[in-house]
């Protein structure tokens, strides 16, 4: 790892070195006496002045008493690209490039805690290099919707899972003396109506699905700053609602950071002051000169308005404040960061099929491989409405291709199909686009494939040994601001897969998408199907390393592949897409009129989102209403078979405060070394509260040599057992038996034991 000075780091320990047991976020508070002599110090201006921007990407701090501002920058997956002060587009730097890490989706596939770890390390130290105090991210809401549109930049469908990365990436990271944003707080499952919907949804399922991924990432990660979401929850919008921010966030979580809104989201000043908001971003209009007046007027009081300088302080306090002249020398991306994207891109790739072992390509029995598909050579770093990165270089699929097989392979590559951008293809149209560029495009999405490419991509087969083709979607059809219509493979891809097959039987499908796409065709007509995500700057090696045997695959599904849209639960109970009136997006008609050309945005009547379907979202749905799935959570295949075996607890019955300790042996049958994720279910067997029929509770990654065997061992806190009792209005746990399923994926749970609560 490259030395990098954290001064607030190796401060932190020495504070804290005779004070271990102090939890994560009282840490964070352990310079509160110092920050109250600096309050005192402080006018009322000057703490109004530290609760909006100050410019698009800082928010003040109290230069007079040499408090530096704090200064925030995109990811959640690389550090954005300088823009203009007050606005999203580039301001045109050098130095600005950095590591393009592989997306969300693509993070939770390697269901592995030391990656994400890693991930935030290699982070927050590009963000110390870039001069930047915190990172707008993790983005780490529940994938209730197969169509959502920022599938890519979320991490699962598992609370658990969810909460595992989070925390980690939040250690990993500020462990590098940079804050995280957890993002984006609570209950932001859709893209559609973002500004405006109203999450309606019952209590139990808000903390033991929606709110437990923050809670850990918070108690455990130690989070200093959390983003809230635009929507509203149970009617209050989430920058102004006091059960989430005071009740649960601060008052039983003990969180002692700053919220900051989501650009655009703050929406009232009384609202925002005593619910919870610290910083606007951006303007002014509510937490500014109207926050002043409401003071005077005596309908804030100033200890409100300490308490939220105090917050925002303790921040400041904890994250060392980089000078203008140390930071923004040269690109922050090296071979730190860039072997961390390379280590979890090949960690994430999913073998969905692999018919007559296919896969692995033997370069020494082919003579040429035929590459279809703009996929291969799309770049997936930019992009989209939202969160991008000006990466240093990407490898592409074509690329990592080219690079294994050398001169020892003829590799020929046709673009299969035309490239769909949606509204920002007619936005480049407007604006000066060519005819030639007009012609490239495709209008809509469902549009079949083009005869000329088609013919192409046929003839290129033919001549091919092995053919492989790129499907998928692009970061224009799944964006922050809008979710997709379905989940159907776009532009003719479904006609091109089959024209192939029947070209060459040796077809090899490789799924490059941040979510999942209906590939019931792709299944049909490939031998093997591989998911390859939006994968970062190293996705292209990591992809060729799988394909050709140097590792491994051993990527596992993040979210459940549904056979059809309407299986999954949301739609299958009519809960989405709800029937409203779209003004645009709120973000994207504030910050992106470049792109949408809009200067206001008009509220409409908020649509409520119910959540009818309660606890059963993901592979909860389909395994309790008995729906098969294509491909279930958890799943992936693997070049070599593993074995379970020899199931143990080490009790028979357990208590509330006690820790089931499962152990097995696991044994590589293959002859290569490789990966098993090994998943730890649970069933309640003689229930009376409702649940769904089972739960993830543990996993674990582990490395087998060929032919090696390992004991395992999985732990459950029996706490974790627990669900919330509305009645009371608190956690309970219901004793009885517990069956404890433990497999490859949650479909395929090979062992079974029983043990008392």
């Amino acid at each position: 790892m490259k030395k990098l000075v954290l001064m607030t780091a190796v401060a932190a320990t020495i504070m804290c070195s005779g004070c271990k047991q102090l939890t994560p976020q009282e840490k964070l508070a352990v310079n509160d006496a110092k920050i109250n002599e600096i309050i005192a110090q402080m006018s009322l201006e000057e703490k109004v002045e530290m609760m909006h921007s100050k410019t698009n990407m800082s928010s003040e701090g109290v230069p007079r008493l040499g408090i530096q501002d704090i200064k925030y920058a995109d990811g959640p997956f690389g550090c954005r690209e300088e823009g203009v002060p007050n606005g999203f587009q580039s301001a045109g730097w050098t130095t600005d490039s950095a590591s393009y890490f592989p997306t969300g989706s693509a993070l939770a596939a390697t269901w592995s805690a030391k990656l994400a770890y890693k991930y935030g390390q290699g982070l927050g130290y590009e963000w110390r290099l870039r001069g930047k105090d915190v990172i707008l991210g993790p983005a780490m809401n529940i994938q209730r919707l197969p169509v959502g549109g920022r599938s890519y930049e979320y991490f699962s469908e598992d609370p658990l899972l969810n909460g595992v990365l989070a925390t980690e990436y939040t250690k990993g990271a500020q462990d590098m003396g940079t804050a995280v944003s957890l993002k984006h707080y609570a209950v932001n499952n859709q893209e559609t109506n973002r500004g405006t919907v109203n999450a309606v949804i019952d209590e139990r399922t808000l903390r033991e699905i929606y709110l437990k991924p923050f809670e850990m990432a918070v108690r455990e990660g130690g989070a200093m700053t959390v983003m809230t979401a635009y929507n509203k929850v149970n009617g209050a919008y989430c920058s102004e609602n006091e059960h989430l921010n005071n009740e649960i966030l601060r008052d039983e979580w003990g969180f002692n950071g700053f919220t900051v809104s989501d650009w655009g989201g703050t929406h009232s000043t009384m609202g925002a002051a005593l619910y919870g908001l610290n910083v606007q971003m951006t303007g002014s209009q509510y937490l500014g000169p109207a926050l002043i007046d409401s003071v005077k007027a005596g309908k804030v009081s100033m200890e409100v308005i300490d308490r939220k300088v105090r917050e925002i302080l303790r921040v400041r306090f904890a994250i060392e404040a980089i000078p203008e002249d140390q930071c923004n020398k040269a690109n922050p991306s090296d071979a730190f960061g860039q072997g961390i994207t390379y280590e979890v891109a090949k960690k994430s790739i999913v073998l969905l099929k692999n018919e007559g072992a296919m896969l692995p390509i033997n370069k020494k029995n082919i003579k040429k491989i035929a590459v279809v598909g703009l996929n291969a050579t799309a770049s997936t770093a930019a992009g989209g409405m939202g969160a991008g990165v000006k990466t240093l270089y990407e490898i592409t699929p074509l690329k990592g291709i080219l690079n294994e097989v050398g001169s020892d392979v003829e590799v020929t590559y046709v673009k299969g199909y035309k490239n769909y951008m949606g509204m920002f293809g007619r936005w480049m149209m407007m604006r000066g686009g060519n005819a030639a560029a007009a012609e490239d495009l495709a209008l809509e999405s469902n549009e079949p494939a083009d005869p000329k490419l088609l013919e192409e991509a046929v003839s290129a087969a033919e001549a091919a040994d092995v053919v492989i083709f790129f499907a998928g979607t692009n970061k224009n059809i799944e964006s922050e601001g809008s979710d997709r219509e379905n989940i159907d493979l776009p532009v003719g891809q479904n006609e091109i897969v089959k024209a192939l097959s029947k070209a060459n039987s040796n077809l090899i499908t490789v799924v490059i998408s941040g979510g999942p796409c209906d590939l019931r065709e792709v299944v049909k007509y490939s031998k093997a199907i591989v998911q390859g995500w939006w994968n970062g700057m190293e996705g292209g090696h990591a992809l060729a390393d799988v394909l050709f045997g140097n590792i491994a695959p051993s990527g596992k599904l993040p979210f459940t592949f549904p056979q059809k849209l309407e299986d999954s639960p949301a739609f299958a109970l009519g809960n989405f897409p709800q029937k409203s009136e779209v003004e645009g997006d709120l973000f994207g008609n504030q910050y992106r009129q470049d792109i949408q050309g809009q200067r206001a945005f008009r509220r409409p009547a908020a649509p409520d989102a119910n959540y009818s379907e309660g606890m059963l979202v993901g592979y909860r749905w389909f395994d309790t209403k008995k729906v098969e799935p294509l491909y279930p959570f958890g799943y992936g295949l693997s070049y070599v078979n593993f074995s379970y075996s020899d199931i143990k607890t080490d009790k028979n019955s357990y208590k509330e405060n006690g820790t089931i300790k499962v152990s097995f042996n696991l044994k590589n049958e293959g002859d290569m070394e490789a990966d098993e994720v090994a998943q730890l279910y649970v069933h309640r067997v003689d229930a009376k509260v409702e649940w769904p029929y089972k739960e993830l509770k543990a996993f674990d990654r582990i490395t087998l040599a060929p032919g090696e065997t390992k004991v395992v061992t999985l732990e459950v806190p029996v706490e974790s057992l627990r669900y919330w009792d509305v009645k009371s209005n608190s956690w309970q746990l219901e004793n009885g038996t517990i069956e404890i399923l433990v497999g490859g994926s949650s479909a395929d749970t090979k062992l079974s034991a029983t043990v008392k609560i």
